[in-house]
């Protein structure tokens, strides 16, 4: 395969992809909680809930995706299919009515369920089996990720305060479609990589004239039905999200005795057991686009430099410091590699929670030190940021490898749906944990009518609670990694 600065042709059209999905999706993300205190004064308590449920989906729904990419549609149908629908749920973000609201929030997330799992497992693909580049490739990728992440909520950010929140979806929308155009012009790069396993399947009819693709989308055209009603339930989305945990579960623990030798079972463990810590992660990561975003509005001294900065600019501030700092930690796993030095997969998961920790803890502190109208000073904002970012190096990009690298290669896509739904449930957790946080008004009052004075420590007290159970559960998975790592052989 043709090499580009030592990576297939293909990374880069991959990261360039990856960085204009990103841009719509935290282009959007960086808005919901605004846009549902402000355009439809949903209560702290209701936009938590819905905020929290929308982001579970969007990654409850790769689960699925991966699957049917890997029997059916293959990996390049499956991006195609979630960018378009991707797309249409942006444009539709930007009609200010309820029930458009939640059909655009349903098209999102069925779209980002085809795109999400099979972008990441296709860059897998581009590297052989045990290719030391792997690790680095998928930092080049996560920097896509982060230059998307980090452009939009400055752009939408600054646009949506200016002119209105549904000009912000507009650019979203826009971004989401230059991800697509930018795949599709680039086919001839992915020959033999992701396509179908049996395209004569897929095309061959079922019954009638009507074949396996087609009952692919009329089964997505069902599937964003259900998705708009569980939005409005977001109870019942806790439910889903149970049982589907628990019948992937079973399904791949079932897998790992009847289909896999010794060695593939223990490193499907190891995959299935630093996934479940991974919650633990997500759950307080995720406070970033919810709780952590309306204490920025309402706690945060914003004028920075001289310039007063909107309050969902703020969220670019972990990209920025991904794209800081990306290159280094990618250049610091490579160069510890060479010198036998590298921590083990599931140590550098322990690093990651524990840094998690720290930066909640710094949250925590700066609310303390609270001046006395309540507001806090940005340089606290900016250093739980960076401890997170830190965090986030040492665990997301090892792993998503990790998956490609501990799962069989014949359930690589579902096993990269598995890690989403990992996260998924942490989305959801991570909601329950922000209504912690919620501002108790009167009827008809706005939560940000309340004085910065009175609200400051309810979000410092719980940023502190999670600020312990992080550090701990840190330490823990450094001190066990040893006995995880046993399970990998060999693998790095």
């Amino acid at each position: 395969m043709e090499v580009e600065k030592g990576h297939p042709k293909g990374l880069y059209v991959l990261f360039f992809t990856e960085m204009w999905e990103r841009f719509s999706y935290y282009g959007m993300r960086a808005l919901l909680i605004f846009y549902c205190t402000d355009t439809f004064l949903f209560s702290d308590q209701k936009s938590y809930a819905i905020y929290g449920s929308y982001t579970a989906l969007v990654y409850l729904t790769p689960v699925f995706g991966g699957i049917i990419a890997d029997r059916l549609l293959g990996y390049k149908r499956g991006i195609i299919a979630g960018a378009s629908l991707m797309a249409l749920g942006h444009f539709c973000m930007a009609i200010e009515t309820q029930t458009v609201f939640y059909l655009a929030l349903a098209l999102l997330i069925v779209g980002n369920g085809f795109f999400k799992p099979n972008m990441s497992t296709i860059v897998g693909k581009l590297y052989h089996e045990n290719d030391p580049r792997r690790d680095a490739g998928y930092t080049v990728f996560y920097m896509g990720v982060n230059v998307g992440a980090a452009i939009a909520p400055i752009v939408t950010g600054f646009v949506g305060k200016a002119y209105g929140w549904h000009w912000g979806f507009t650019l979203a929308g826009i971004g989401m479609v230059g991800g697509l155009i930018n795949f599709l012009y680039a086919q001839h790069l992915f020959k033999g990589i992701g396509d179908p396993p049996d395209s004569d399947r897929l095309t061959r009819p079922v019954f009638g004239n009507v074949n396996r693709q087609m009952l692919v989308w009329i089964g997505a055209a069902l599937s964003v039905a259900v998705v708009w009603k569980l939005m409005q339930m977001p109870v019942a989305v806790g439910y889903l999200l149970t049982i589907v945990g628990l019948i992937v579960f079973a399904g791949v623990l079932l897998y790992s005795f009847v289909r896999c030798d010794g060695v593939a079972r223990h490193r499907l463990w190891v995959a299935l057991t630093l996934t479940a810590f991974s919650v633990v992660f997500w759950a307080f990561f995720e406070q970033a686009g919810s709780s952590l975003s309306l204490f920025t509005a309402r706690n945060v001294d914003k004028v920075v430099f001289g310039a007063p900065i909107p309050a969902p600019v703020m969220q670019s501030i972990n990209p920025i410091f991904i794209l800081l700092f990306g290159g280094v930690f990618a250049s610091l796993w490579i160069n510890l590699g060479r010198a036998g030095r590298e921590p083990t997969i599931p140590l550098k998961f322990g690093l990651g929670i524990l840094q998690l920790g720290a930066g909640f803890y710094a949250l925590y502190y700066g609310a303390v030190q609270a001046q006395d109208d309540g507001i806090v000073t940005f340089a606290w904002l900016a250093l739980g940021y960076l401890l997170h970012t830190t965090g986030e190096l040492c665990l997301s990009p090892v792993g998503l490898s990790m998956i490609t690298k501990l799962s069989p290669r014949e359930i690589t896509g579902m096993m990269m749906g598995t890690w989403y739904l990992s996260i998924a449930f942490a989305q959801y957790a991570a909601g329950k944990i922000a209504q912690l946080t919620g501002i108790e008004t009167e009827a008809g009052e706005s939560a940000a009518s309340i004085a910065p004075v009175d609200t400051v420590m309810i979000y410092g007290g719980v940023f502190g609670k999670i600020a312990l159970v992080a550090v701990g559960v840190g330490l823990f998975v450094m001190v066990v990694s040893p006995l995880i790592n046993r399970g990998t052989h060999g693998i790095r």
